[in-house]
């Protein structure tokens, strides 16, 4: 038997349970930190999740809702999807705003990188702002039944606050535009819409 470390843990064995197209689901015979045996469980993600906050010329964001099927709810959401592994995240997030929304922005800034449930799986997030928005071409999957929603910031600021909006990334990325824009570090031509109708100096 080889053992491999991985920080305090000992992995004694792996082996693949289930993939398909999207993720791959290992069981890992291990030691835990204290010497125990014990058994861990890791999902492994095949595309990176990537999210845009589109950001438009009078301070409004597109919303996508969508019925999202793990938790059978309608969820209201930031335009996001998957991009390749191998593919620069801002090719693969030019392509889900376009294939969603119908949009193209002319301005990008990678604004947010995170690690979206750690204990379980490997997944990563990238997230952009987008703005000079304009016109493109929808192209949905086949798998997609969507509604856009065009809102103001301040709007969208409201439903991640009250909780009506329960996407991770959406939330990530409201409230972190956000308070880089009251922080002085959003792009100029759309800090003041981030700030949602308030001044630093109001608080």
């Amino acid at each position: 038997m080889t053992l491999r470390k991985n920080g305090p843990w000992t992995i004694k064995s792996q082996q693949l349970v289930f993939q398909n197209p999207w993720i791959a689901i290992e069981d890992h015979a291990v030691i835990h930190p204290d010497g125990s045996d014990g058994e861990y469980g890791v999902v492994r993600f095949k595309n990176l999740a990537i999210g845009v906050l589109p950001v438009d010329a009078e301070g409004c964001v597109w919303l996508v809702g969508q019925h999202r099927y793990p938790h059978d709810r309608y969820s209201w959401e930031l335009p996001e999807g998957g991009g390749a592994l191998t593919a620069p995240a801002i090719t693969s997030a030019k392509r889900e705003l376009e294939e969603e929304t119908g949009l193209i922005a002319n301005q990008w800034r990678e604004f947010s990188a995170f690690d979206i449930s750690n204990s379980v799986t490997d997944e990563r997030a990238v997230c952009f702002l987008a703005w000079e928005l304009a016109p493109g071409a929808a192209d949905r999957d086949a798998s997609e039944a969507l509604t856009l929603k065009r809102v103001k910031f301040d709007a969208l600021l409201e439903m991640v606050m009250s909780g009506e909006i329960t996407d991770s990334l959406t939330i990530i990325m409201t409230l972190k535009a956000h308070v880089l824009a009251l922080r002085g570090e959003a792009p100029d031509p759309i800090s003041r819409h981030l700030i949602a109708g308030r001044t630093p100096a109001e608080g």
